[in-house]
């Protein structure tokens, strides 16, 4: 064993690098160089972000424990990216540096400390902005025109991507405005937005080749392409961050003026900046962008907070690898590594059959991931999966967790491809296309089965419906598929108001495995472990099941609409129910109502129209509403009465168009409705008035076409005051003389 000294003079000891720590130390630098290989020049990494920093850090540790490993040629000492690759080798002009990282507000203080410490009194502000997830480039301009493009790679050497970075829309040919200098370096990064990397991977798996597992990587190998018309024909963009070498230009000290002028220039600039002043201001730049990170076109994975004025820049300096005046903030992973361990599929409320996918459990932004959304075999064939591959997770909103994309250079050949089932796994229906082409499969069997009744009991008492609080999936399942001999207590979504505590007490249910979804079973006899839901130990109910039941009569008298939302109508949805609620204000007249006059209402149209009529002709969904009237729910609203009791404006019709100042749209239907008023959502010979605020529609233009009066929120007002009598046309003509 080697050994260092530490210290000096008579303190001085020697510290001994273990063979144990030099082999951990000679096997983490290499596995470091290999994913740098992976990522910066093959585009095609197979471990996530997060854990190549962990990686990184690993071997860092070890330098600071034993500064005698820590030599020039070490990965935690150089720039990553200087990989031979096809492409010509360039200069930088200057040195292109990469960014320090933290992931936590402890070690941004110790690095805001030292900021104030070193520059002491002298008044600084801070430039945050978002880090963009694409691949740094560097545009050179002379005399205002683009000369040369390259990458970062190892700071000093890039590789020549000029022809292709020509092709990019957002990044101009000849610098415009005032002030340009005699030659210029532009930093930036280009990157791919979501949406159109999605349909690359797309367009490569239909036509047989790997996918990028990230956008970024789609970024950068789009932009390492041979020929310049396949970078062309990829919608990348620009972000610029930075410069480099200026000359014969000396007006700018501060680089947030500095991004002025870039941008004066015919540059793209970002406009997710701030410069501000004080340590708590960095944080809540930070603490926003990390609650709305997925606001912008672009993947970004952290903030990077840097001194604003240049020559504060200056003084600080730099090391060998990274500006001391700057650092990066990342944030919690979005996107994180797993494997697909099998693609199941899910009846929903409506029998739309849809792929899911099962992982190995992985904690993803603070939760665990066992489960993530696929949306239907299109897309599973469009991402390219395969069971058993190793996939990217991410949280889409930092809520839904999806698959972005497979990881393609760590298939082993044991992988097998998804196949959609014909018949549903619940009942074993034939599935079938609403119509032809129609990439959603659904189980058509809407009356017995068993999912789809599990899911819209779920769904009648979640908050947007009834709001009935102890009534989830467990309770559902129960309720629709309990064990043998017992009968459901619900068999369709009208039984829901006949509930008792005698009815309950009975059911069994098999206890599932979280993970598998299978029934558990006794490891000695194997016979499936049977649990009881709403009785307790000693068979009496349960708090939980005398709160279910005391809620469901609550249930009762919700509004209408929330009733009429309940009924899992195809396209029916919140906001079509409260217009169809406030028209008709009861399910018996939405029932009887024509195919014209549901489609005039506001906000729901013929094809939702259609849908209300389809559903009320079959006789079990009548008979659902049928055994909720007979169980005491109020499906009925009463129209309340204008103040004072008449109804003046009985017998018209009003169309509202448009943005009221002092009415919301609900407010002002409700004005004419309690007055008697017909409301209706076109215009048509019949209608009587039409009410215009800001920015109206084509109600308006028919409007004037058909004659029929247009008012202002002033003649509104009057209307409903006064009734229709009090409006009269520009021939001082009222409502009933003109309609002779």
């Amino acid at each position: 064993m080697k050994g260092i000294t530490v210290g000096e003079g008579q303190h001085a000891e020697t510290v001994t690098v273990p063979t144990r720590v030099r082999d951990e130390h000679a096997r983490l630098a290499a596995e470091v160089e290999e994913h740098r290989h992976r990522y910066y020049a093959d585009d095609m990494p197979v471990i996530s972000d997060t854990d190549f920093d962990q990686l990184l850090r690993s071997l860092e540790a070890i330098e600071e424990r034993y500064p005698e490993l820590r030599s020039p040629n070490s990965p935690t000492q150089k720039v990553a990216g200087s990989y031979k690759t096809d492409f010509t080798s360039v200069e930088h002009p200057s040195r292109m540096l990469s960014l320090d990282n933290t992931y936590s507000e402890d070690d941004l203080d110790v690095w805001l400390d030292r900021i104030y410490r070193e520059l002491g009194d002298q008044t600084h502000q801070l430039l945050c902005e978002l880090k963009v997830d694409g691949l740094a480039v560097d545009l050179t301009y002379e005399h205002g025109r683009l000369v040369q493009a390259a990458t970062r790679g190892d700071g000093r050497i890039g590789e020549d991507i000029t022809p292709n970075v020509q092709t990019i829309a957002g990044i101009p040919e000849q610098l415009v405005g005032v002030h340009v200098p005699d030659r210029v370096e532009i930093r930036g990064e280009v990157y791919f937005p979501m949406a159109a990397f999605e349909e690359l991977n797309a367009h490569l798996v239909a036509e047989g080749s790997k996918p990028f597992a990230n956008a970024r990587n789609a970024a950068a190998g789009s932009l390492r392409q041979k020929d310049a018309r396949v970078t062309a024909a990829r919608p990348l963009h620009m972000v610029v961050h930075g410069l480099g070498l200026v000359e014969g230009f000396q007006g700018i000290d501060r680089l947030s003026s500095g991004y002025d002028l870039i941008k004066q220039w015919g540059l793209p600039t970002s406009p997710y900046y701030r410069v501000v002043d004080s340590r708590a201001a960095v944080k809540e730049f930070i603490a926003y962008y990390g609650e709305n990170r997925h606001s912008v076109t672009h993947e970004i994975d952290g903030v990077v907070i840097k001194v604003d004025q240049l020559r504060l820049q200056v003084r600080l300096g730099s090391t060998a690898r990274a500006p001391r005046w700057a650092i990066a903030f990342k944030y919690a992973p979005a996107q994180i590594n797993t494997r697909l361990v099998d693609i199941k599929v899910g009846v929903g409320r409506t029998g739309r059959v849809t792929p899911y996918a099962q992982v190995e459990p992985v904690t993803l932004a603070g939760s665990v991931i066992e489960y993530a959304t696929l949306h239907n075999q299109d897309v599973v064939r469009a991402k390219g999966l395969l069971i058993g591959d190793t996939v990217v997770l991410r949280k889409a909103g930092d809520v839904i967790p999806e698959i972005l994309a497979p990881v393609a250079d760590l298939r082993t050949g044991s992988e097998r491809r998804f196949v959609m089932p014909t018949r549903c796994p619940e009942c074993g229906s034939p599935l079938r296309a609403l119509k032809e082409g129609d990439s959603d499969l659904r189980c058509p069997n809407a009356r017995a089965c068993p999912a789809q009744l599990r899911e819209r009991l779920l769904y009648l008492a979640s908050r947007a419906c009834l709001n009935i609080e102890h009534l989830g999936s467990v309770a559902a399942a129960a309720l629709t598929h309990p064990l043998k001999p017992a009968e459901p207590p619900i068999v369709d979504e009208g039984d829901l108001f006949n509930l008792t505590i005698d009815k309950l007490l009975p059911i069994r249910v098999s206890a599932l495995d979280p993970v598998s979804g299978l029934p558990t079973r006794d490891p000695q006899t194997g016979e499936e472990t049977v649990v009881t839901v709403f009785a307790n130990q000693r068979g009496k109910p349960k708090k939980s099941t005398v709160a279910l039941l005391r809620n469901i009569e609550s249930a009762k008298s919700r509004p209408l609409e929330r009733f009429l939302t309940g009924l899992s109508i195809r396209h029916v949805g919140p906001v079509a129910a409260a217009a169809l609620a406030r028209k008709f204000r009861s399910l018996e007249r939405i029932e009887q109502a024509s195919v014209e006059d549901l489609g005039a209402t506001d906000g729901v149209g013929p094809i939702i129209a259609a849908s209300l009529k389809e559903w009320f002709a079959e006789d079990w969904h009548r008979q659902i509403v049928r055994k909720w009237k007979a169980a005491g729910a109020v499906l009925a609203e009463e129209l309340p009465v204008a103040e004072g009791g008449p109804r003046p404006l009985e017998g018209i019709t009003v169309a509202v168009s448009g943005t009221l100042r002092y009415f919301s749209r609900d407010a002002a239907i409700e004005a004419l409705q309690i007055r008697g008023a017909r409301v209706t959502g076109s215009v048509s010979k019949s209608t009587s008035f039409v009410v215009a605020g800001e920015n109206p529609g084509s109600k308006v233009d028919r409007a004037n076409r058909l004659n029929i009066p247009v008012l202002n929120e002033d003649d509104f007002d009057i209307l409903l005051d006064r009734g229709p009598m009090s409006w009269t046309d520009a021939a001082g003509r009222r409502l009933d003389q003109r309609n002779n």
